[in-house]
C-alpha cells in the first residue's frame, strides 16, 4: 500500500489517474458477476404440439374476443382442445356459447391424446358438433402413413349431422425446423399424400389448419387444395387477414388462444344450420 500512497500523493496527474484508474476496474471487476452463458431452448416433448403453438411462437398478435367479434352474428362459435386442457368443462362451453369443437386426437404416428375419449364425447354429449383433428409431423412418418393412424384412433367421420370432417394442423414444427426439414414440393406432397388417404377412405376431404405465413414458407404458396379441402385459418387478431393461396374464403378461423374455460376459440365463418349443413357433408 505505500507504493499506492506515494503514486496518489500530492504530484504529476498523469500517475494519480492511471492507478485511480486501475482502483477503479479492479472494484468493478470484483463485484461485477461473472457473465453465465444463456441455457439452450428447451424442445418440447414428443406429442406435446397443440393446434396454434406455431402460430403463438411465429406469428404474434393476442387481440382475441372484442366488440367487432362478439357482433358476428352469423358465425358460430367453437373451441379447440387437447391434452394441455385435460378433463374439460363442456357445460360451461356450451354456457358460454360454444356450438362445436375439435379435439386432438393423434400427432405423427407415436402418439394419441390420452384426453381423447372424454374431450371427443364429452363435446357430443353437451349437445355440439365435434370433430378430430391430428398434428402433423412430415419430418417423422409419410402423409399416407399419419392417415391411417389418425382414422385408427378416432379421426373418422360419418354422415351423421353430428361429426366435423377430420383436420390436418400442418404448422410450425415445435420440435425443430419450420419445415421439418423438407423443400416446398415435397411438403406439398406430404399433405397431398394425407389428403388423398383420408378422403379415399373416408369420402370426405378433410379440413387444413394453417397460417398464412407458414403456408407462403413451407409450401411456397402452393394453390392447388383451395378448391377441395375446407381451411381453418389461425390469426389471433380482429380479422383472418390474407388467406393462404388457393382459398377465396375461410371455413374456420381461430381467432383467439387466450379464452376463459379453454384457451383457443374459434368461428365457423355461418350460422349454426350451416355448421350442420357442413358437418353432414
Amino acid at each position: 500500500m505505500d507504493c499506492v500512497r506515494a503514486s496518489i500523493s500530492p504530484g504529476p496527474r498523469g500517475p494519480r489517474l492511471a492507478v485511480t484508474a486501475a482502483l477503479t476496474g479492479l472494484l468493478l471487476a470484483l463485484s461485477t458477476p461473472a457473465a453465465l452463458p444463456l441455457p439452450d431452448p428447451v424442445t418440447p416433448e414428443r406429442g406435446s404440439a397443440f393446434m396454434g403453438m406455431g402460430v403463438l411462437a411465429h406469428d404474434g398478435g393476442e387481440a382475441g374476443a372484442d366488440d367487432a367479434l362478439a357482433a358476428r352474428t352469423t358465425q358460430t362459435q367453437g373451441v379447440d382442445v387437447s391434452s394441455h386442457q385435460r378433463d374439460v368443462d363442456w357445460p360451461a362451453l356450451w354456457g358460454g356459447g360454444a356450438r362445436w369443437a375439435y379435439a386432438k386426437a393423434t400427432e405423427g404416428t407415436y402418439y394419441t391424446n390420452p384426453y381423447f375419449a372424454q374431450q371427443y364425447a364429452g363435446s357430443y354429449d353437451t349437445g355440439m358438433i365435434r370433430g378430430a383433428y391430428h398434428f402433423a409431423t412430415p419430418d417423422s412418418t409419410g402423409g399416407t402413413a399419419q392417415a391411417d393412424y389418425f382414422l385408427a384412433h378416432g379421426g373418422g367421420w360419418s354422415k351423421d349431422g353430428k361429426t366435423l370432417p377430420g383436420a390436418l394442423d400442418i404448422e410450425w414444427n415445435p420440435y425443430g425446423d419450420a419445415c421439418y426439414g423438407k423443400s416446398p414440393s415435397a411438403m406439398v406432397g406430404w399433405i397431398r399424400d394425407f389428403l388423398s388417404r383420408y378422403k379415399a377412405r373416408t369420402g370426405r376431404d378433410a379440413v387444413i389448419y394453417t397460417a398464412t405465413t407458414w403456408w407462403t414458407q413451407c409450401t411456397g404458396g402452393y394453390s392447388g387444395f383451395g378448391a377441395s379441402n375446407p381451411l381453418w385459418i389461425a390469426r389471433y387478431a380482429t380479422t383472418p387477414g390474407p388467406l393462404p393461396a388457393g382459398w377465396t374464403s375461410y371455413t374456420m378461423w381461430q381467432y383467439t388462444a387466450t379464452g376463459t374455460t379453454v384457451g383457443d376459440h374459434d368461428r365457423f365463418n355461418g350460422t349454426q344450420t350451416q355448421l350442420g349443413d357442413f358437418a353432414t357433408g
